[in-house]
Order: C-alpha cells, then sequence, then structure tokens
C-alpha cells in the first residue's frame, strides 16, 4: 500500500493535544513572535512549501554521524537540504528511508542535500539498517532528540518527519508521516528553481 503524508488535520490534533503546536494554519506556521528563527507552529499541507516571504531561518543544527564526523548543516547553505527523522525500529521508516536513498542519489548531482536524523535508536541497530539498505547519505545519530530542538522545537514524538531547508537555511516545510519519492520530487524540483539568494528589496 503507498504511503502517504498523514491528514493535515488529524496530525495537528494529536500535536494540540500534547501542547506541541498552537495553531493549524499554514498562514501560521512558524512563531513570528521568534524573531528570525524559526519556530514550529504547524505542518506544511502534503506537497506544499511555506512562501520565502513566511520562511525561518533554521536553528544552527550540529551533532555526530553514525561513523563518528561531525555534522553543520550549515555546509550545506546554497543548496537544498531534506532532513529526515527516523529510526530503524519505525515501520514506515523503514520503507521511507531505502526510498529517500533512491531519490537523494538522483538529486545530489542538482543541488539537494540528504541528513537522516536517527532518533531514540540503539546505534548497533541502526547502523546493521543502513548497512542492510545501502543507505548512502548521512546519518546523525541524535538518541537524544537533539537536532529536533536545535530546528526550532519540531514535534519529536512521532516518526517519521521530514524538514526541507531551502537555499538560504531557511524552512521551506515540515512534513508530518511518511513520504514516497513522488510526494518529495515536485517540491525539490521547486525549491530548486528558487535563486540561492534574496534579490534587491526581497
Amino acid at each position: 500500500m503507498k504511503l502517504r503524508l498523514v491528514p493535515i488535520a488529524l496530525a495537528c490534533a494529536a500535536l494540540a493535544a500534547a501542547g506541541l503546536v498552537t495553531g493549524c494554519s499554514g498562514k501560521n506556521a512558524v512563531d513570528q513572535t521568534a524573531g528570525n528563527q524559526f519556530r514550529f507552529v504547524s505542518a506544511s499541507d502534503p506537497g506544499q512549501t511555506w512562501k520565502p516571504a513566511d520562511r525561518k531561518r533554521v536553528g544552527d543544527v550540529t551533532g555526530k554521524l553514525l561513523n563518528g564526523d561531525g555534522f553543520n548543516l550549515a555546509s550545506s547553505a546554497g543548496k537544498v537540504v531534506v532532513i529526515n527523522f527516523w529510526a530503524s525500529w519505525c515501520p514506515p521508516c523503514q520503507i521511507e528511508t531505502p526510498q529517500f536513498d533512491s531519490v537523494y542519489r538522483a538529486y545530489k548531482s542538482k543541488g539537494v542535500d540528504f541528513v537522516g536524523i536517527d532518533f531514540k535508536d540503539q546505534r548497533g541497530k541502526a547502523e546493521s539498517f543502513v548497512k542492510d539498505n545501502n543507505i548512502s547519505f548521512p546519518i546523525v545519530y541524535d538518541q537524544q532528540g537533539k537536532a529536533a530542538l536545535q530546528l526550532g522545537h519540531l514535534p519529536a514524538q512521532g516518526l517519521p518527519f521530514t524538514v526541507l531547508i531551502d537555499k538560504q537555511q531557511r524552512v521551506a516545510a515540515v512534513y508530518i508521516g511518511a513520504l514516497t519519492p513522488k510526494d518529495l520530487e515536485p517540491v525539490l524540483n521547486k525549491l530548486l528553481a528558487e535563486p540561492t539568494s534574496s534579490g534587491p528589496g526581497a
């Protein structure tokens, strides 16, 4: 059965019950009182990104990869970035993560970076999953959920969820639930078509 995004009304209702959102409108997708930094308020509609004028800059996201190397999101400035929160024990993730790797292989030469955030997982099981499925994009081991807080207090209680970062290091979308390549590729094409930097008066 094809996996689709969790219906936005259901996602928002669940998050509201957990006290994690203050609204479920695309127009209020970010906390406007948070200065220039992104703060999660509600998820993006399926297949949609927030308007450039409504986007906020991502936080300073750093961590350690499964292989021990350091990770810094700032090194991907000028590229579109897909950040996927997953775990080896999560059934939808077990389907989604290998599919994301196929998209990564097709899009990395076009200026798209992928990073997986392995959340609340056992390192050995995550390493085995990555090896067994030939996952080629970098994976941050984040047992405590540090990256979700760095990004902007994202709803890390349910997996998977995906964050899209535009070329200017702004949060362009947050999708709650599993995605397929058909869900992801059109929005990547849209973000790739955007300018790398804002023009005069933008």
